[in-house]
This record gives structure tokens, C-alpha cells and sequence, in this order.
């Protein structure tokens, strides 16, 4: 259980990160070409593109957990399926919002 407990402390901080940078780049242009580091500085359509492209790099990640960790099957399972909803998830909003604003324009 104790690592339940590392999971949930790193959500946390990585959510109020995320809080945090959204509110400060709320109103920055948003750039849809060339190099970009910061998330939040991109358009929707290049949001989606990189996580299309990090994607499997994140699966890379499950399999290292899996084959480092010391993980029962069933915490094994329940990060596998959390991992996935994430990735469909972000996947999904991003090509929406990206699809929705190029009606806008």
C-alpha cells in the first residue's frame, strides 16, 4: 500500500503544477510552429500531435514499472488502466478543442 501513498502525493503536486501553469499562460499567444518546451505556449493541434507522439514513451514507462517495480498484479493492472484512460483522455480533448477551434477561425 505504501505505494498507492507515492501515487497519490505525486498526483497531487503534479495537478497543482498544472493549476499553476494554466493560470499563468492563460492569456500568452499560443504558437503552432517551431519548438515549443512549454505545454501550455501550444495551439490544441500541436497538443494533440505531442501526445500522440508521447504516447508510447508512456507505455515504455508501464513496462518499466512492470518489469522494475514490485508491484502486485492487481496494482499492475489498476496503473495500466489508469495510464490508459489518461492517454485516451488527453488524446480525445485535445483533438476536440483542436477540431472546435479551427471552426473559429
Amino acid at each position: 500500500m505504501d505505494i498507492l501513498q507515492y501515487f497519490i502525493v505525486s498526483f497531487i503536486v503534479v495537478l497543482l503544477a498544472q493549476i499553476i501553469m494554466s493560470v499563468i499562460y492563460k492569456d500568452v499567444e499560443k504558437k503552432d510552429k517551431g519548438f515549443v518546451f512549454v505545454y501550455y505556449k501550444l495551439t490544441y493541434r500541436r497538443r494533440f500531435i505531442r501526445a500522440l507522439w508521447t504516447a508510447p514513451l508512456l507505455f515504455l514507462f508501464y513496462f518499466a514499472i512492470y518489469w522494475f517495480g514490485d508491484l502486485s498484479i492487481t496494482e499492475f493492472k489498476i496503473i495500466g488502466v489508469i495510464l490508459l484512460l489518461l492517454v485516451v483522455l488527453d488524446i480525445s480533448y485535445n483533438y476536440k478543442k483542436w477540431k472546435r477551434q479551427e471552426k473559429i477561425w
